[in-house]
């Protein structure tokens, strides 16, 4: 009987032997499968926005060309600023004419940073797309359900975001009622709105009114819903996860100044360069004052087209012309201007305080120009369609 104990506690002992050999043994091959691949975050993947740039070898007569048209109009029409062209979704060229600062002659760089005027506007139509995105607000919201004292009533956000609004414009409203020193945030631009008796233009929906106020509304919005600042909600929603990282939303007398942000400026008596003063406008933001370099433009413009902020679907709202209570057509969507007259045309041109800028999109040539330039440039709309023609006829994909 001993014997028959003896044998089956070694028996015993030989299989719980191999049992932990054989764990030990998966457990080390498992380590090494987790050791093999790599741990990517969500964060990182969000930020991934991939810059491409065509060889030199492939550009060279392009640039050439484009190179000659930024000098003409630095000597001629007094051009200081900087020109990113892209195809096929790859930087055909990215170059800057000009000085930054006229007082050093320190000339303007990639690293510059402009003030974006109205292009700012898609940022903050993507920032209220955001909120859209997360069911925190609905389109066909009115501003009253955000803002109950808020004078204009049945304003959607749907009417704010393609100018179908009829509200009254807030420069107006600083110049004549606004009696601080100190120039009105969005919060104080919309309590004066609330307390004022000034009369908006129309009903909402009946018509097409290009409206600055609207937008200050919109960012208005954004701050509500979601109980930040909107300088803070755009870095950590739209900046950061693009990886933008000389881009950001500044109000004047609430911010500080940032490295290689830019001053505009206006000529005078044709040789003397004048820095333009800020204004009493110049703290509200959403419908101007994000400052961005001319990369970081074209990263969100390529983040946006490719989904890595919105769906499709917003994305062809934003695309995609707005309409009145009467089924007119209006040339705007949501952040963008929308021309399908001779080409399809999504972009947006922008003006302030010596700022001129340009954001266009050509679909059906998978072109994007980029205009940055901050010495009251004039010829916008020239300049972009001889872009387009110099690359049209100077580059092959």
């Amino acid at each position: 009987m001993k014997k028959h104990i003896k044998y089956a506690t070694v028996a015993v002992v030989i299989i719980l032997s191999g049992f932990i050999i054989s764990n030990n043994s998966i457990a080390s091959k498992n380590e090494e499968i987790v050791k093999a691949v790599p741990i990517v975050t969500l964060n990182e993947k969000e930020k991934s926005i991939l810059i491409e740039q065509y060889p030199k070898t492939k550009t060279e007569k392009v640039s050439h060309k484009l190179d000659s048209l930024l000098e003409r109009i630095n000597k001629r029409h007094d051009f200081h600023g900087s020109l990113l062209v892209a195809k096929n979704g790859k930087i055909v060229y990215n170059n800057q004419v000009g000085y930054a600062n006229f007082k050093n002659k320190k000339p303007i760089n990639e690293a510059s940073v402009f003030q974006l005027a109205s292009v700012s506007k898609q940022f903050t139509a993507a920032a209220i797309m955001l909120l859209y995105e997360r069911n925190q607000i609905k389109l066909t919201d009115t501003v009253n359900e955000y803002f109950p004292n808020f004078p204009y009533e049945h304003v959607t956000i749907t009417n704010l975001l393609n100018h179908t609004a009829g509200l009254p414009k807030y420069f107006w409203a600083a110049e004549h009622k606004w009696k601080k020193n100190k120039a009105p945030t969005n919060s104080e631009m919309m309590a004066l709105l609330e307390s004022s008796d000034i009369l908006r233009f129309f009903k909402p929906g009946r018509n097409f009114d290009y409206s600055n106020t609207g937008y200050m509304v919109l960012a208005s919005i954004v701050e509500k819903v979601s109980g930040t600042d909107f300088n803070d909600f755009v870095q950590k929603n739209i900046f950061d996860p693009l990886n933008m990282k000389d881009s950001f939303v500044y109000s004047f007398e609430n911010d500080s100044i940032r490295t290689n942000q830019l001053d505009g400026y206006r000529l005078y008596r044709g040789w003397r360069h004048l820095k333009i003063n800020n204004t009493v406008n110049d703290a509200i933001v959403g419908d101007k004052n994000v400052y961005t370099t001319s990369e970081d433009l074209f990263k969100w413009i390529v983040g946006l087209n490719n989904g890595k902020l919105l769906s499709k679907e917003s994305l062809d709202l934003m695309y995609s012309k707005g309409e009145t209570v009467y089924g007119r057509k209006v040339p705007y969507g949501f952040g963008f201007r929308i021309d399908t007259r001779y080409q399809n045309t999504i972009y947006h041109h922008g003006k302030w305080n010596g700022f001129s800028t340009g954001l266009m999109q050509y679909p059906e040539d998978d072109l994007v120009v980029i205009v940055l330039e901050h010495t009251s440039y004039n010829a916008m709309k020239s300049l972009n369609k001889k872009v387009k023609k110099i690359v049209t006829e100077n580059f092959d994909a």
